[in-house]
């Protein structure tokens, strides 16, 4: 599943080469037809991401609501030469009407028409986002500091941190030295400050260059002698895919498990088990 800053990215992107523009809407696949011809020839505003949610401001109180869920992908093409015709399932084509780009959204979770109203809702359920200068971490801290469940878990609940994913949770967590397993209620608020804010740095990284890259300079292939990761995910990472090959810090084998139906890596020496000071 994409993760925030690639949403942020793809925001970016629709709006620098859509906004202001008008443009032809249509639904090859036929599931958004009836709101597409509602919106054909009009102008794109904008575009907008909280957490994995991206919205698509096409004014007169409209906007177009996209979740990409695990498998959806929406593609941006600029500067072409003509616009080809579709090819696999393609639910919602944007076309600029000078015909020099287009955009092809498939296999999203969600695309629908939605109001300013019906946004501002989802909106509302969800957490903060690391990655809007108006994001509120004591939301998510209110939600963490009462919870019996794993910081693992927590992370990755968007009603509580909006845009984290499976890597981000990994390596923020390593980055901390927290077992993933620990409850959310017995850390303190310095530790979730200072995660806070590492967050935002790392996710404002990923929109800048595209990939996740979580190590630290003293940890980087270069620094250490060892081959750069190879993964189609790219960018080098501490612990996310990387089981039982050793530790960049203490060389232990990387543990994993299955947490929520997503696979879940740690290192067991750099982040041991969490134990109350009343259990010592």
């Amino acid at each position: 599943m994409p993760e925030g800053h690639t949403l942020h990215r793809l925001a970016r992107q629709v709006t620098d080469v859509f906004g202001d523009q008008q443009v032809r809407v249509g639904s090859p696949q036929g599931r958004f037809a009836e709101a597409a011809a509602q919106l054909d020839g009009t102008e794109v505003r904008g575009a907008e991401t909280w957490g994995k949610h991206l919205f698509i401001d096409v004014g007169g109180d409209r906007h177009i609501h996209v979740h990409l869920g695990l498998y959806g992908s929406f593609d941006v093409h600029d500067l072409v030469s003509d616009v080809p015709a579709p090819v696999g399932e393609v639910r919602l084509r944007l076309v600029r009407v000078d015909g020099k780009a287009y955009a092809d959204l498939r296999g999203a979770t969600i695309c629908a028409l939605v109001t300013t109203a019906e946004r501002d809702a989802v909106v509302a359920r969800i957490g903060p986002d690391p990655l809007r200068p108006d994001a509120d971490p004591d939301r998510a801290w209110a939600r963490i500091s009462r919870s019996a469940a794993p910081i693992g878990t927590l992370l990755m609940d968007q009603s509580v941190v909006a845009g984290v994913g499976n890597v981000y949770r990994a390596e923020l967590l390593f980055r901390h030295r927290i077992h993933p397993l620990r409850a959310g209620r017995t850390l303190r608020s310095g530790q979730w400050q200072a995660m806070w804010d590492d967050l935002v740095v790392l996710m404002a990284e990923g929109v800048r260059t595209g990939i996740i890259d979580t190590v630290r300079p003293e940890h980087e292939p270069e620094a250490m002698g060892r081959p750069p990761r190879d993964d189609d995910h790219g960018g080098e990472v501490y612990v996310y895919r990387r089981a039982g090959q050793p530790c960049h810090v203490c060389g232990r084998a990387v543990s994993t498990t299955v947490l929520g139906g997503r696979n879940l890596f740690w290192c067991s020496r750099c982040q041991p088990a969490f134990r109350s000071r009343s259990a010592r």
